[in-house]
């Protein structure tokens, strides 16, 4: 089990990465900051990063402003 955002618990499962989450979780913002446990995850890496049971994931959404 995963916390994400500290409000939403997901079943984890062997091999589980960012980007499983993020389409799990129906993030569909182009762009979000995500890190695990405290660590951020480069963009690039969201397919390759796995997550670990019992983990802390925060994803912010990045968006623009005036």
């Amino acid at each position: 089990m995963i916390t994400v955002n500290q409000r939403d618990y997901v079943a984890w499962h062997t091999g589980m990465t960012v980007t499983e989450l993020l389409t799990l979780m129906t993030y569909t913002y182009p762009h979000v900051i995500v890190s695990i446990d405290s660590v951020l995850v480069p963009y690039g890496t969201y397919n390759q990063t796995p997550i670990p049971d019992k983990s802390d994931v925060r994803v912010i959404h990045l968006m623009a402003g005036g």
